[in-house]
C-alpha cells in the first residue's frame, strides 16, 4: 500500500473529526475549536520512533509558541509505520515520557487515536471502540489548562463515555460505514 499524501492524511483526518468526533458529538469540546480554526494539522511522514519523537518535540514547542487563541490543540498524524495497535501503543507511551522529560507534565497532555483501537477487554468488533478509532494512528496533543476550562464548562465529563458508547452502538456498524470517515486511498 502506498503512503498517502500530506493533504490527502490531512483531508481525511479532517472528514473523520468533522463527522464523526464533532459530527456524533463524541467529544463535546471539539466543535468550538475546530471551528475557531484553533486545531493543528500535522503529519509525520517517517515510520520509525526517533523520527516520530522528533516531529513531536516540534509540535510541542509549536503549540507552546502560539497562544491558545491561535492554537489549542495538535492533531499529529503517522500515515507509515504504525498500523500496528500494540506498537503504536508503545509509541504512544514513548511520547508520554517526552512529555514528562521535557516537564511539560500538568501542561500538555497526550490523547491518541488509532484506525484499531479496541477498549481493555472489549472485542475488537465492539462498534463502541469507534469512539477512538481514527484513518491514521494520530497523537493529540491538548493543553490542560483547555481541558480544565473545557471541564469546568461540562456539567457531567465522565458521562461523555457512556454517552458515546450509547451513540455508537446504536448507529452499529452499517452506520459508522455510512460515516465515511475511513482513509480515502
Amino acid at each position: 500500500m502506498s503512503v498517502p499524501s500530506s493533504e490527502q492524511v490531512i483531508a481525511d483526518t479532517r472528514r473523520w473529526l468533522e463527522r464523526a468526533v464533532i459530527g456524533l458529538n463524541l467529544c463535546p469540546f471539539a466543535k468550538a475549536v475546530h471551528a475557531k480554526g484553533q486545531v493543528h494539522f500535522a503529519v509525520c511522514p517517517g515510520p520509525d520512533f526517533a523520527g516520530v519523537m522528533d516531529a513531536l518535540d516540534a509540535e510541542l514547542d509549536g503549540l507552546l509558541a502560539l497562544a491558545p487563541a491561535v492554537r489549542d490543540t495538535t492533531l499529529l498524524m503517522l500515515p507509515e509505520g504504525f498500523d500496528d495497535f500494540l506498537l503504536f501503543h508503545e509509541l504512544v507511551r514513548e511520547g508520554e515520557r517526552r512529555i514528562a522529560r521535557r516537564g511539560l507534565e500538568g501542561t500538555v497532555q497526550l490523547a491518541s487515536f488509532h484506525p484499531q483501537f479496541s477498549f481493555a477487554q472489549a472485542d475488537e468488533n465492539d462498534v463502541a471502540n469507534c469512539s477512538n478509532r481514527s484513518p491514521y494512528p494520530t497523537l493529540h496533543l491538548l493543553r490542560e489548562a483547555s481541558i480544565d476550562r473545557a471541564v469546568a464548562a461540562f456539567p457531567d465529563a465522565e458521562a461523555i463515555f457512556g454517552a458515546n458508547v450509547e451513540t455508537l452502538r446504536r448507529l452499529g456498524h452499517a452506520g459508522w460505514a455510512a460515516l465515511d470517515v475511513g482513509r480515502s486511498a
